[in-house]
């Protein structure tokens, strides 16, 4: 919405100041309005930095920038109210605030001289990042794509490759599957090379239990002796690790993406799965259960099973008391938080924990290259 303001018939009734802003903040659109005031702020492009303002309901707040401003916005977890005045350097300051309210409420506004005219354009809709990408501001930095410099790139390609495959599949969660598949054949060297690394630990395992007895009263030697082991064997006790560590940024641009995107949002898939932003709930509670909530979603109990399943064939049925203390507790933990988690995410999940249990099923790990 183009917004043209005339101060000319009133300039001589106006002292110096004029605020013009957006007040009220935006209504919840989600079902979930717990997870969706989470994503409640307020934003300004303000100087050449961005600024923020995130409160508690209830809690009255108010935050001036001065200099020119490119933007300020509004946000839920799907939806911005954004003004962008043609001119910033007309812009003398903009105010980001909260009311006191039982719930979050935004309002923002500039701050201008009354001999000035100037015009705005209003931008009320879907935090679509083609759509904000295309104002041409910078508006797309509030829209969550994870850590800069590192992550926000891969969620951003994550996001298009979606979109694209959307156009020639018409259903959001067999695109998921598909994408899960290209992404395990994408990983599959550095997961290769650490199921081959934990193998050759696992064979060596009784090895390194007889020389932890045989020194547990001097732990230099203790040490000496299992690298020596080690190196004959020709084993890296980090192979295991670092092929893992090298995922987590693609693993945690997924995470961001499949929570906020609104792609996903009342796109169904198949069955009881109606909304893949959503839980795919088959049960809800009369009673809240703390973390988990108030309902039983199904994928996320299909998930922690092929977790729980594909870290017994990591470990070879071979565990220490305190490597099971800590699957169990780690099952546990996930089934307990991703139960409130968009189905989408779950499904992404479920069906690449199922690929990987297939690929340590069917490719054979040769110890010899585990270095």
């Amino acid at each position: 919405i183009n917004i043209d303001i005339d101060l000319s018939d009133v300039s001589a009734q106006v002292y110096r100041d004029i605020h013009f802003g957006w007040a009220g903040g935006l209504a919840s659109t989600e079902e979930n309005k717990v997870d969706d005031y989470t994503y409640f702020k307020a934003y300004t492009y303000t100087g050449g930095e961005l600024e923020e303002l995130k409160t508690d309901p209830g809690e009255a707040q108010k935050k001036e920038f001065s200099g020119e401003s490119r933007w300020t916005a509004i946000r839920t977890k799907y939806f911005t109210s954004s003004m962008i005045p043609s001119n910033p350097s007309e812009i003398r300051k903009s105010i980001l605030s909260t009311e006191v309210d039982s719930i979050e409420v935004y309002s923002s506004s500039f701050v201008f001289d009354s001999n000035t005219n100037p015009s705005f354009t209003l931008f009320l809709g879907p935090l679509e990042y083609g759509r904000i990408k295309a104002l041409n501001v910078g508006l797309d930095s509030i829209m969550d794509f994870g850590w800069p410099p590192f992550i926000r790139p891969i969620s951003k390609g994550v996001l298009f490759m979606l979109k694209k495959m959307h156009e020639h599949i018409p259903n959001y969660g067999f695109v998921l599957i598909v994408f899960a598949f290209l992404v395990k054949l994408l990983v599959y060297p550095l997961t290769k090379k650490s199921y081959q690394s934990t193998t050759a630990m696992q064979a060596i395992q009784p090895e390194v239990n007889a020389i932890r007895e045989k020194y547990k009263s001097n732990p230099t030697k203790m040490n000496q002796a299992t690298m020596a082991l080690y190196k004959e064997k020709g084993v890296n006790p980090l192979g295991g690790c670092l092929p893992m560590l090298l995922q987590m940024p693609l693993l945690f641009a997924l995470f961001v993406v499949f929570r906020t995107t609104i792609e996903l949002r009342a796109e169904p898939f198949i069955w009881w799965v109606r909304d893949l932003s959503t839980p795919d709930v088959i049960i809800n509670l009369p009673f809240s259960v703390p973390i988990y909530g108030a309902h039983v979603a199904a994928l996320p109990i299909l998930m922690v099973v092929s977790m729980f399943i594909q870290q017994k064939m990591m470990t070879g049925g071979v565990q220490q008391p305190q490597q099971k203390t800590m699957q169990y507790f780690m099952t546990a933990f996930f089934f307990l938080i991703f139960n409130s988690f968009p189905s989408g995410l779950n499904l992404y999940y479920t069906l690449f924990n199922i690929l990987t249990i297939a690929q340590q099923k069917l490719v054979p790990t040769d110890t010899k290259t585990a270095s």
